[in-house]
């Protein structure tokens, strides 16, 4: 249970540091993703990106 925590901790280190560039490639835009502002910090929960790139890796990973 612990690995995993970590695991999906360090995922979403790792994607919060990169979501500035992956913007550029639409990341963050799609339906179901919720961006909110608070105390003047803009923030992204990327929910729709994230289930797109879950596909996107099972459509993979079946195929190897």
């Amino acid at each position: 249970m612990i690995r995993w925590l970590l695991v999906i901790f360090l995922a979403l280190l790792i994607f919060s540091a990169l979501l500035p560039w992956l913007e550029k490639l639409g990341v963050g835009r799609v339906p179901g993703d919720v961006r909110f502002r608070l105390f003047g910090q803009g923030g992204c929960l990327p929910f729709g990106s994230a289930l797109l790139w879950y596909l996107l890796v099972l459509v993979v990973a079946e195929l190897v």
